[in-house]
């Protein structure tokens, strides 16, 4: 055969033409944000490194399965993936149609909370028990949804091309949206997930470019709902003390303020490269609670020491940094307010965790995003990142 097809029976040629179809200017391939991808994948998987050398000799959790935790976060992170793919295929603008439906399920997730449904664990009746070892937290889906909600109220007007500000009308409708599902997480109490969909509504506000008397007033409203929490006893007594241990570390070392003194010790132990992945003293002794979930930065700082803690702050940091850039890129307001809604949850979740592993915030109970183990948590997050990556993928391609 010549020409064209002794070219074809080679297996060149197709192959060739499919890789370029694949890496032309306009394929998804080359419209993904490659360095956000990479970075939220390498910390999943670190993740499940630092979740086995925490739990791998806790028999009274790990059913004598030194791999049962290993397994599940693999799992997560494999069904989170799953979730992005669906929803870059979904695609945020398609998703803006869903909003009302989205917003109705996640709000009746947290309602079931409250009834006998609900479980109470590590203190926090936040939980929907479903057998089989899996629980759901309906908390982490509502930071997507009030995202969402928000950014279809405050962009309607202002894409359309009616207005070039949302106008204090949207502004009160939209903090009236995001108002229901946070009342619902107080009365749990959900302190943690209550700070950070409070911090994700003031970079929503921020991104609208909604005018500056509503962000003063949102600090002013947050400052006197603090007030107003202590003074009225909604949160419970632990909660209490862990603020109180905050202000004072020197507070009941061996009560309230173990956690946080423990934390402080396996992360200062660790010196510059740490003792070596699994080789952790206060890991193997079990001398930190909650290792696999809240305090996972811990096994890090212990094990990996400064170098491996330095590489979870700057992967984190890559993540950051390229939403920021998707958030500025896109041409749509829809867009940017979505994206910045999702750099202001994860930039203070992933600082609140750390923070409260240093002493230098309060225990707040909230995972690190990617990192700590736990399904609701991992598949709120990379339905995030799905959102990132199609807000970039269906931006429109320059000349």
């Amino acid at each position: 055969m010549t020409g064209a097809n002794s070219f074809s029976v080679s297996g060149y040629g197709p192959q060739r033409a499919g890789w370029t179809r694949l890496f032309n200017r306009d394929s998804l391939a080359r419209r993904l944000d490659w360095p956000i991808l990479l970075s939220a994948t390498a910390l999943s998987l670190l993740g499940s490194l630092l979740v086995y050398s925490a739990t791998r000799n806790r028999i009274q959790i790990n059913h004598g399965d030194p791999y049962y935790f290993l397994v599940r976060h693999l799992m997560n992170t494999g069904i989170g993936l799953a979730l992005m793919i669906g929803t870059v295929w979904l695609g945020h603008r398609a998703l803006r149609n869903a909003v009302p439906m989205l917003y109705g399920l996640s709000l009746f997730g947290a309602l079931l909370v409250l009834t006998p449904l609900g479980a109470t664990i590590n203190g926090n009746r936040n939980w929907i028990v479903i057998g089989g070892g899996f629980s759901i937290q309906p908390s982490e889906f509502l930071k997507v949804t009030i995202i969402l909600g928000m950014a279809m109220l405050l962009a309607a007007r202002v894409d359309a091309g009616d207005k070039q500000y949302p106008d204090s009308r949207t502004v009160a409708h939209s903090l009236g949206l995001a108002a229901v599902p946070i009342m619902v997480v107080l009365m749990m109490p959900d302190l943690g997930s209550t700070m950070v969909m409070t911090v994700t509504i003031l970079g929503v506000l921020l991104a609208s470019g909604a005018s500056n008397r509503w962000i003063f007033g949102l600090l002013a409203v947050g400052v006197l709902g603090a007030i107003s929490v202590w003074r009225l006893h909604i949160l419970d007594q632990y909660q209490i003390n862990r603020f109180a241990a905050f202000a004072d570390p020197s507070l009941d070392p061996a009560g309230v303020g173990y956690n946080t003194n423990q934390a402080r010790i396996a992360i200062g132990s660790g010196g510059l490269t740490g003792a070596g992945l699994f080789h952790g003293a206060q890991t193997t002794g079990q001398f930190v609670p909650e290792q696999q979930t809240d305090f996972v930065f811990t096994v890090a700082g212990e094990e990996l020491g400064f170098v491996g803690a330095i590489l979870i702050i700057l992967l984190i940091g890559v993540v950051l940094w390229r939403a920021c850039r998707i958030a500025r890129e896109t041409t749509e307001l829809y867009g940017t307010i979505v994206a910045a809604g999702i750099v202001a949850w994860f930039a203070f979740q992933s600082f609140e965790n750390i923070g409260m592993t240093l002493g230098i915030m309060p225990v707040a109970g909230i995972p690190l995003p990617f990192v700590s183990y736990g399904g609701s948590s991992m598949f709120a997050v990379w339905v995030a990142m799905g959102l990132l990556q199609s807000i970039r993928v269906q931006r429109p391609v320059s000349a």
